[in-house]
């Protein structure tokens, strides 16, 4: 997908982008800069399945900033200011997203212009005070009990509520975008894969898309095919793995031991299609790296005996009174938030956003497939557990349909050894978490000058705070694992 670029002067960026929010179908996609003299606006039309980079030109290294008119935009505003030294004038609460106080304060990483000395200050981080009688804060983390990554939560308390959450995260930031400028684009994908690991096939797929529609190919039907069920096997054993981790941290045990072992049943699918459980090294730009024909009907029979499989723990686990207390009306996030915030994924379909990548910019297989998306009204744990299950059922149905109808011919298409100048490509994918994008800008020469990957957890880390508020201490971790977020793919 090549969207359409246009020229949007800072006079009418804000105005523009909230006309735009308010027509059917309008999204801010991401916020960006290409080298920091710029601001870079991705919208999409979920409507026509379109796509707009407008680009505002900046001086002195200041803009409005847009948070206070479009809140999804404060996370972004944030990340540009660390990254680029871009600042938005008028943010409520401006702090360091991804660079820490170890940085140098100097530091700008992705900023092609220069910039001048900056301060110790710019790294100090001040979470918000909740002040008032009986109010205390509980630190956890960065570094946990539990075999997690880093990430820092301050909750605010009185007694056992939680007042607010502040979140901080970046403790695993590794330049990742930097480094997909830094390797020939044919080695791209083996770092896009290492963005989120547990979403490896996500955002290879992502990659080759995007660069796909720099050299204007397409890759062939059956190898579009495979990259769908690879996605699909994907969705299905994560979808698995966190519904089991929900079970566990409610005392769940029998439903964790059971969805733990039928997670494996799914990462051998993975590994029977791609050769490895984890999918890795199987998607890339132009198709796939190999056929597994081979072993297409024991996927099938496999796949189809999870689905018997599962049933039944699904349905003895939404059945159980205990469970049900436990999860409904624990960490609501209202349709109202989600939407301003920008949710995806399960975070948002829980929250009653129809949107689904697969359904709104379908290609290839999904064309003629009908995605029936998980829509709940109640924001809370259990919707967002419902609308795991239902896309787990979703997913066993289209890795059976897709093998019986996947098309003969060959699973790989030559690319030209150098991408088109001076255009702009984009991948967008419903990876198990929403809206992955992969956003890339070539030179005059064919180079890429700029990688920008927005995980769908940058969107939805936000509604993780909001749904803590007002809930017990104790059921946090219900709040948390019913987002399954990624510190790895907002940190990149």
């Amino acid at each position: 997908m090549n969207p359409k670029h246009e020229i949007v002067p800072i006079s009418d960026r804000e105005k523009k982008l909230n006309d735009w929010l308010k027509k059917p179908g309008g999204r801010l996609g991401h916020i960006t800069s290409i080298d920091g003299k710029q601001l870079i606006t991705l919208v999409l039309d979920t409507e026509t399945g379109s796509s707009f980079c407008w680009e505002t030109p900046i001086e002195h290294s200041t803009y409005p900033s847009l948070t206070h008119t479009v809140p999804q935009s404060h996370w972004y505003e944030r990340t540009v200011w660390d990254m680029f030294n871009l600042t938005p004038t008028g943010h409520p609460r401006l702090k360091p997203n991804l660079l820490h106080e170890s940085y140098a304060p100097d530091l700008v990483p992705l900023a092609h212009v220069e910039v001048n000395s900056l301060t110790a200050e710019r790294r100090q981080y001040k979470p918000m005070e909740v002040t008032g009688e009986g109010i205390y804060e509980i630190p956890v983390g960065p570094i946990h009990a539990g075999i997690i990554e880093p990430g820092h939560f301050r909750f605010s308390c009185m007694g056992e509520v939680i007042f607010n959450l502040e979140i901080r995260l970046g403790y695993v930031h590794r330049g990742v975008e930097r480094q997909m400028c830094s390797v020939p684009w044919r080695h791209q994908r083996f770092i896009a894969e290492a963005a989120a690991s547990d979403s490896a096939a996500a955002n290879a797929y992502a990659n080759a898309i995007a660069i796909e529609s720099l050299c204007e190919e397409a890759t062939t039907a059956r190898a579009e095919y495979l990259r769908s069920i690879s996605l699909e096997v994907e969705r299905l054993s994560m979808h698995i793995s966190d519904l089991g981790g929900l079970a566990g941290d409610i005392g769940f045990l029998a439903i964790s031991a059971t969805m733990s072992r039928l997670r494996g049943s799914a990462l051998r699918i993975g590994e029977l299609l791609t050769g490895s459980r984890f999918q890795r090294g199987f998607i890339c730009p132009g198709g796939v790296v190999s056929d597994p024909a081979s072993n297409l009907m024991q996927i099938q029979k496999m796949t189809k005996q999870l689905q018997i499989e599962l049933k039944p723990v699904l349905q003895f686990f939404f059945n159980n009174q205990v469970a049900n207390d436990r999860m409904e009306g624990i960490g609501r996030v209202s349709p109202r938030l989600a939407i301003d915030f920008g949710l995806v994924g399960v975070a948002g379909r829980a929250s009653n956003i129809d949107y689904d990548v697969r359904r709104h910019f379908a290609r290839g297989v999904y064309r003629q497939d009908e995605i029936a998306i998980a829509i709940e009204t109640a924001g809370d744990v259990m919707a967002r557990a419902r609308v795991r299950a239902r896309e787990i059922e979703t997913s066993l149905y289209l890795i059976v349909e897709l093998i019986d109808r996947l098309p003969e011919g060959t699973v790989r298409v030559p690319l030209p050894e150098k991408l088109k100048s001076n255009q702009i490509g984009l991948g967008i994918v419903e990876a198990h978490r929403g809206e992955l994008l992969h956003l890339i800008f070539t030179d005059n020469d064919g180079g890429v000058k700029r990688y920008a990957i927005k995980d769908p957890s940058v969107n939805n880390w936000t509604g993780l705070a909001i749904s803590a508020r007002n809930n017990l201490v104790t059921d946090f971790p219900l709040c948390n694992k019913s987002f399954g977020l990624s510190y790895s793919g907002h940190d990149l």
